[in-house]
């Protein structure tokens, strides 16, 4: 007797995870994933596309973006900066618009990663990189990086609490 109630109970047990275990037939063998927001670097999508076309731009793949978006960057940054020559790159306004239509961080693998330490451009960004300020000098700073010192600096120093040492390294959150 006892046998058989040890049987039926493994039975049971057997058929029960036979059962959790069964593969849902619902889901979909393809999982298709759909671009919503493009912020390669900041502030560049913020300042340079108009609201009628953000939707657009944040859906559109980085090797399209050139070709549909290089004159409306230009025209943006001529209307920001009208005394614009050349920046502190030496990238005129074709060059400069050209580097920022394509919204991708770029990374060096080989060399050093920041966004701009005055030698080392746009290869990757340190989270102590003052991206937005490097971005008010090129756009308003003039060949030498000291034209109009009014719109060269967001005065935001740095993060509000240290960044860790170690992994996650972000700061926590208050």
């Amino acid at each position: 007797m006892k046998n058989i109630i040890k049987a039926t109970l493994f039975i049971i047990t057997l058929s029960t995870v036979a059962i959790a275990c069964k593969k849902d037939d619902a889901t979909p063998a393809t999982v298709y994933y759909q671009q919503q927001d493009q912020m390669g670097r900041p502030a560049i999508n913020t300042v340079f596309v108009n609201d009628a076309a953000k939707d657009s731009f944040n859906t559109t793949i980085p090797s399209r973006m050139s070709s549909l978006y290089t004159s409306k960057f230009k025209n943006r940054l001529l209307a920001l900066n009208p005394g614009y020559t050349t920046n502190a790159l030496g990238l005129n306004a074709d060059a400069f618009t050209g580097v920022l239509v394509t919204d991708v961080l770029n990374v060096s693998t080989t060399g050093t990663t920041t966004f701009f330490d005055g030698t080392n451009v746009l290869t990757g960004r340190t989270l102590n990189d003052d991206v937005i300020n490097v971005e008010l000098l090129l756009i308003f700073g003039g060949p030498n990086g000291t034209s109009n010192p009014g719109l060269t600096n967001d005065h935001v120093n740095a993060n509000d609490k240290p960044f860790l040492a170690s992994f996650p390294y972000l700061a926590s959150p208050w």
